[in-house]
């Protein structure tokens, strides 16, 4: 035992532990600006906000502590066991927890309040990472893609049924995952397509193209998906007389469509769009059956669902999304200001950050964070304290560290001798990245409010718990690569 422990000693990854306890300090000190008021500066004092954190982060020392000590081998024995629970345990949430500010994702265990949704990021890394080791698996084989599609959405429309959108999207970057292991871009590709055509559709939908009665957003992504399809002929099969004949045609006759529309009599271009993505459609299953290449017909399935998708986003966005949430995306796509309203956390944040300049006002003297004008800025906006009381040195110094963090965990990632390993530590990856983008750019102004918290800094002891396992069941699985 004594010879495991020192073995275990030497090969731990101390570079990756040494900056998450460099992070959570830096948490625990922003944590106590953000909560601090005038005159109180009892930090160890538990009833207060930064005294409770402190006694998470103990816990989390403790908590990564045993983590290392476990046998690395229940991780990859248990993963599934450890699945189940989780997914039962955020059923059982949807019916027992109560409402909190809209949304039923805690449950209360006496003083403490705890979010399985934190907690079901890590038993999801390691259902997919056995998954994915498990013998004669291949991606490209409909019933093993359709395996991890399920892996991923259980959780996550388990969690929208709670009411916490923000949460649950953090399971899209486990897509990121399936890239690395052999996805096809094309997947990737229609992700990146269907975020494009949902901003652009969106943002343009009142707008209108010259004279005519066409809005620019329907406009555009119907121009797109002709375009792409044209191209995707020429890329995937190297045929350049499809594609001359699908972009030019639709081209030509947009044009002609157009000048009709503008100066003679004006009509919504986008009925001559339907009607050329319908003959397109048509053309490529022509192809397809004439050359037999069922490339044509899958080519034809994106344009289908790309036109498909714009309307049903729109849908969803009109139809099903909270007016609340309606007016959060109109705020950063620039449709709406609304600083008293939906932009005033957004707003706040900016000029807390830009208060700060190049150094800060230096530890507990942040005047927008001291006179709480930026709303939950100990939690989901505490990356403006950091901006307010140490300036652009102090955040690019936490920056920084989070990198240093993630390339660390990318080449221990690539240096694992099982896929097991491998897919788990890109799942740490990929669930950091999303907090770190989502939440530093929502600070930012650059992306919507989505309520996710900032790794080890944002006060709570189930994000502080959930990052903690996430990242120390890892180091624990590399510490023990060479068995593998």
């Amino acid at each position: 035992m004594v010879t495991r422990n020192i073995n275990l000693f030497k090969s731990v990854d101390w570079v990756s532990i040494c900056v998450y306890l460099l992070l959570i300090i830096c948490g625990w000190f922003s944590v106590c600006g953000a909560s601090y008021d005038y005159g109180d500066r009892d930090f160890f004092d538990f009833s207060t906000r930064a005294g409770k954190q402190l006694v998470w982060i103990i816990c989390s020392f403790g908590l990564g502590f045993i983590l290392l000590m476990l046998e690395d081998k229940l991780y990859d024995l248990f993963s599934y066991f450890i699945y189940a629970g989780m997914i039962l345990l955020l059923i059982i949430t949807i019916f027992i927890a109560p409402d909190v500010k809209g949304s039923r994702s805690w449950l209360q265990l006496g003083p403490v309040s705890l979010q399985p949704a934190e907690f079901a990021k890590f038993a999801t890394a390691l259902a997919l990472a056995k998954f994915m080791n498990s013998y004669s698996f291949n991606m490209r084989k409909g019933k093993y893609a359709a395996g991890l599609i399920a892996l991923i959405l259980i959780p996550m429309g388990l969690i929208i049924l709670q009411k916490e959108t923000g949460s649950a999207l953090v399971y899209l970057a486990f897509f990121l995952v399936l890239y690395r292991e052999g996805m096809p871009g094309v997947v990737l590709f229609s992700g990146v397509c269907a975020i494009v055509y949902f901003i652009v559709g969106i943002r343009f939908d009142q707008q209108y193209v010259g004279n005519t009665p066409t809005p620019i957003g329907a406009f555009v992504v119907l121009s797109m998906v002709l375009l792409f399809a044209g191209s995707m002929v020429w890329i995937y099969l190297r045929k350049w007389a499809p594609c001359r004949n699908i972009i030019g045609v639709s081209l030509l006759v947009l044009i002609l469509a157009f000048g009709i529309s503008e100066y003679i009599v004006p009509f919504n271009l986008v009925w001559i769009q339907w009607g050329l993505c319908a003959i397109v459609v048509g053309y490529l299953v022509f192809l397809s059956l004439s050359q037999r290449q069922i490339t044509y017909v899958l080519i034809g399935l994106f344009a289908l669902g790309s036109v498909g998708f714009l309307y049903s986003s729109d849908y969803v966005f009109n139809k099903i999304l909270e007016p609340h949430q309606q007016i959060r995306i109109k705020v950063v796509l620039g449709m709406e200001e609304d600083l008293a309203g939906a932009g005033y956390n957004v707003n706040q944040s900016k000029i807390a950050i830009g208060s700060g300049g190049l150094t800060g006002k230096g530890f507990l003297n942040g005047t927008q964070t001291k006179l709480k004008y930026v709303p939950e800025q100990d939690t989901d906006f505490i990356f403006c304290t950091i901006g307010e009381e140490q300036g652009f040195l102090g955040s690019a110094a936490v920056l920084i560290l989070f990198l240093i963090l993630i390339l660390r965990l990318i080449s221990l990632s690539e240096r694992q001798h099982s896929v097991f390993g491998r897919v788990y530590g890109y799942s740490v990856v990929s669930v950091f990245l999303f907090h770190l983008f989502i939440n530093i750019g929502m600070v930012l102004g650059l992306t919507p409010v989505i309520g996710i918290p900032l790794p080890f800094f944002s006060y709570g002891g189930s994000s502080l718990w959930g990052f903690t396992i996430l990242l120390f069941i890892f180091i624990r699985i590399d510490a023990s690569r060479s068995r593998r």
